[in-house]
């Protein structure tokens, strides 16, 4: 068991006043299945009052409106979690009860459908098809097309934004979590398993000392339904288990940004991010 400390800092630097923002921050976790939030504060810098909400996909949401002329917008998330090793279940059904599964719920029909982010180049999804022709069921299926993508993509930062598409990232060969996650996620719809975008943290150490904090970010991998939603992480080749804390789900990246908005002001901002994370036990 972990328990981790979370500090998630990101905003925008405007060259010049703003004159009013509007924005959502999908940046707290929540309590699910592996891990409980002992603790969440979102601080907003100028001062704004919140509206919190969970959103359509079971993520939390702080809405919020500046109207003060400002240069610089602020968030801080502060979050202790403590994280469990994930269960997974005792093998996979097979390709035609998936096909039953699939329709009885709304949840994993719609993560069927491909997005323009997550629509795979035709080589990918014809892998795909060899990956679930060989394989004796969806789970196998599932982690064959993960590390493929995995040696197939190169790990590389500032060659992708995000607005990449899978199609392009695979262009490149190259991309960051993002890119990989929406390249697994259009593998694994093209071949009928439903698969979503999950976002979150990654404690980067395999065995994190108490007491340290380091530099991390913020990260996405994949969820697959196959009778039960699993974790996989691509990019890392992990099982999802006490390093990993969820803080949103969704069919892609957009459904999941930690900040997001739209404000009256200067053409041109700057983002900046940065996170610490704190093993405590």
């Amino acid at each position: 068991m972990n328990r981790l400390r979370i500090r998630h800092v990101t905003g925008y630097h405007y060259k010049g006043n703003v004159t009013a923002s509007y924005n959502e921050a999908r940046m707290l976790p929540a309590s699910s299945d592996g891990q409980v939030v002992l603790h969440s504060h979102l601080a907003i810098s100028p001062t704004s009052s919140q509206h919190h909400y969970v959103d359509y996909f079971g993520t939390r949401v702080a809405a919020f409106e500046q109207l003060d002329q400002h240069h610089e917008l602020s968030l801080t998330a502060d979050s202790l979690v403590e994280l469990r090793p994930r269960g997974s279940q005792d093998g996979s059904i097979s390709w035609a009860e998936l096909a039953i599964a699939v329709e009885k719920t709304v949840g994993s029909v719609e993560n069927t459908v491909q997005t323009k982010l997550t629509a795979p180049p035709d080589e990918v999804a014809e892998r795909a098809r060899e990956f679930a022709a060989a394989a004796a069921d969806p789970e196998a299926a599932a982690r064959e097309i993960c590390a493929w993508i995995y040696d197939e993509v190169q790990y590389m930062s500032g060659i992708t934004g995000v607005h990449t598409t899978a199609a392009e990232a695979w262009a490149h060969k190259k991309g960051v979590c993002q890119d990989i996650t929406h390249l697994a996620l259009g593998a694994l719809r093209s071949i009928g398993i439903p698969a979503r975008y999950v976002s979150g943290y990654l404690h980067p150490s395999r065995d994190p000392q108490i007491g340290e904090t380091i530099a991390g970010e913020s990260h996405a991998w994949v969820e697959w339904f196959d009778g039960e939603w699993q974790g996989f992480d691509p990019t890392n080749m992990l099982e999802i288990r006490d390093r990993h804390v969820i803080v949103g789900r969704g069919r892609d990246y957009r459904d999941v940004p930690p900040l997001r908005g739209v404000y009256a002001g200067p053409s041109s901002s700057k983002l900046f991010v940065t996170v610490e994370i704190t093993r405590e036990s």
